[in-house]
């Protein structure tokens, strides 16, 4: 009896510590919904991970999750070899120069600049742990207002169902050291932008060509 008591007790105490979690603020959406971008041009991320191709892999997830929520969204590889041919083959150069220059040269209302904080995999013996980390920007190219940001980080860590023993503790290394060898970010990669974009009170307003458009105020 004591024994359950004590159970209960301890389930009773982590109940009160996550309903202590306070959740994310709501943002303020008032500068978006006063400009009210139709076009979003993403360019070319900074990337502060050591991967050195992350930038082109995570390139190839973001147009869609934004077109999807009612964005027009420049076509991202065209973007980007157009700044490299007029010189701004650099991310860190692309982000260092104001939104109202690519505005004026591609015709969009708005800028995407997103930073690659994290894209890694931590190999320790038996597991390896995938991380993914995002920073979202949006600028106005009328004004270089800040228009939304968001930041999102994910962890995988794949999972081995061998048995126990010697041999299980084998092959959970061996399980480890492959997606040491060749990580799968791109799942990873795609729900942070997804989670970035929809998450209700963080994410982005519906844009124009969204049936959500202007109806969704009560959660952005």
């Amino acid at each position: 009896m004591a024994r359950f008591i004590r159970l209960i007790a301890f389930l009773m105490c982590i109940a009160a510590l996550s309903a202590c979690v306070t959740p994310p603020a709501h943002k303020d959406y008032s500068a978006i919904r006063t400009e009210q971008p139709r076009s979003i041009l993403v360019v070319p991320a900074i990337n502060k991970s050591v991967e050195v191709n992350a930038p082109d892999y995570f390139l190839t997830t973001i147009a869609k999750p934004l077109a999807e929520r009612g964005y027009y969204v420049f076509p991202v590889h065209l973007v980007k070899r157009l700044l490299e041919d007029d010189g701004l083959g650099d991310a860190d150069m692309v982000h260092a120069g104001g939104p109202e220059r690519l505005g004026k040269m591609f015709g969009s209302d708005a800028v995407m600049y997103i930073s690659i904080e994290q894209w890694n995999a931590k190999y320790v013996v038996f597991s390896t742990s995938v991380t993914v980390s995002l920073k979202y920007s949006l600028k106005s190219t009328a004004t270089g207002n800040t228009l939304w940001e968001n930041t999102q980080t994910l962890v995988y860590q794949p999972q081995n169902n061998s048995g126990g023993g010697i041999a299980g503790l084998i092959a959970q290394a061996v399980v480890a050291a492959m997606a040491k060898a060749a990580p799968n970010y791109m799942p990873l990669a795609r729900q942070a932008n997804t989670m970035a974009i929809y998450t209700k009170g963080q994410g982005l307003p519906a844009g124009p060509y969204d049936a959500a458009y202007q109806k969704d105020q009560a959660d952005f």
